[in-house]
């Protein structure tokens, strides 16, 4: 990831999901959540998605979406619940989610 979101005008949705990993190996969590991504994507909806993980093992991964009915939805895909469920039991130690409406963003080139 890395990238920044082409995101449309204002107004929009932003989910905001921070965790922190939990010890351990972890195993198959970067190939569930490129696949999360790539699943995402196709959902109605989905405008794009930034990530960032620190060495600490905290990440951030902000999602936006056209809708709250957009957010429901992929929160219900039952791929998206596998991966929920799994992050529950082997890979978060805790997480936390924030859904917020997008009414304003400004960026710039330098």
């Amino acid at each position: 990831m890395g990238a920044i979101a082409k995101t449309p005008q204002p107004p929009y949705y932003a989910v905001i999901f921070t965790s922190e990993m939990s010890e351990g190996e972890n195993k198959g969590y970067g190939k569930m959540g490129d696949k999360m991504v790539e699943l995402a994507s196709k959902q109605p909806g989905f405008l794009g998605v930034e990530s960032v993980r620190g060495t600490d093992g905290v990440g951030i991964t902000v999602s936006y979406w056209e809708s709250l009915e957009a957010i429901k939805a992929w929160k219900e895909n039952s791929l998206h619940r596998v991966a929920q469920d799994k992050g529950k039991s082997e890979w978060y130690a805790r997480f936390g989610l924030r859904v917020s409406k997008v009414e304003r963003d400004d960026f710039m080139n330098i």
